[in-house]
């Protein structure tokens, strides 16, 4: 297949005008270990799973979503810990999601699942996947964690020096709430709307209720991060890079994770990978262009899994 090649910097598109700050979605809980999840169930036929990460929930797939209508069955689950869903006493590593989430697709029965994730939600998705290829048809990604092999030995720079201090990072998360208040909004191009940013405020009101919110930067496979989550890394990126399932990576202009100048070695990294380019965005392209954003993944979809 022809891979897209990133194009040579034309004029990029602006942040979509028309965004709608209303969440259109009734609302679903189901138990999973002992504690409600909460999440969004649309449509029918096999499975289309959005994931967010850190700090937000099903409310940043809002408007990508109703693109997908009449694709299969478009289901947005808040982590365990976010959104709406329950608040239980567990240390909120990765580990933890990863077994909330695997629970969560057992209990729903999903089978033969497109995932289309973002963020901390992209290695949730990529470590399912790996352990459980055979239930996945393709995987959408954007601002994910693909790390080239150099990047392992990186020492925490900027705001995750920061964000990784026992104190200085704890008291900004925790107590100022800087991921919410500060991190998101710098890091989408328009001026989120006051109904947005209390979306996204709602689900951590206490200090106590941020602490997923701090524990995911201290998962950022830097140099002095976790083993266990540098090998889990290592072990689904290796897996991606021999799987012949398809693939999209949609990125944006300057990005973040995913920078524009990196996508030929992604091109060159991943068999069957299409990629599509969204415009000017930072890390949360899906405030700035879901309606580009979910226009492609249906036709991506259309294209290379229902048309198979």
């Amino acid at each position: 297949m022809a891979q897209e090649r990133p194009p040579q910097h034309e004029r990029p598109a602006p942040p979509s005008a028309t965004i709608s700050d209303e969440f259109p979605f009734e609302s679903h809980y189901v138990e999973v270990l002992g504690s409600k999840m909460h999440y969004v169930d649309e449509g029918e036929g096999d499975p289309i799973l959005f994931l967010h990460g850190n700090p937000t929930s099903s409310y940043l797939w809002r408007n990508v979503i109703p693109h997908l209508k009449g694709s299969g069955r478009l289901i947005a689950p808040d982590l365990i810990g976010m959104g709406k869903s329950d608040k239980p006493d567990i240390p909120y590593r990765f580990e933890d999601h990863a077994r909330y989430l695997d629970a969560f697709i057992e209990k729903l029965g999903l089978k033969n699942i497109t995932l289309v994730v973002h963020d901390w939600g992209s290695g949730l998705g990529f470590h399912y996947a790996v352990r459980h290829p055979d239930n996945i048809a393709g995987i959408a990604f954007m601002e994910a964690l693909l790390p080239f092999p150099e990047q392992f030995e990186r020492h925490p720079f900027g705001m995750f020096a920061m964000l990784r201090d026992p104190v200085k990072g704890k008291k900004a998360v925790m107590e100022d709430n800087v991921f919410v208040e500060k991190i998101l909004p710098m890091s989408v191009k328009r001026k989120l709307t006051e109904t947005e940013m209390n979306a996204y405020r709602a689900p951590f009101p206490t200090v106590q209720s941020r602490l997923p919110v701090y524990v995911w930067p201290q998962e950022v496979p830097f140099d002095d991060g976790p083993e266990d989550i540098k090998d889990m890394i290592r072990n689904y990126t290796a897996w991606f890079e021999k799987s012949d399932m398809p693939k999209l990576l949609i990125y944006g202009d300057p990005g973040a994770i995913i920078p524009p100048g990196n996508i030929e070695r992604f091109i060159e990294r991943f068999p069957h990978l299409e990629t599509h380019f969204v415009g000017v965005a930072s890390h949360f392209l899906q405030e700035d262009h879901p309606h580009n954003i979910g226009r492609a993944i249906w036709d991506w979809h259309r294209r290379e899994i229902k048309g198979k």
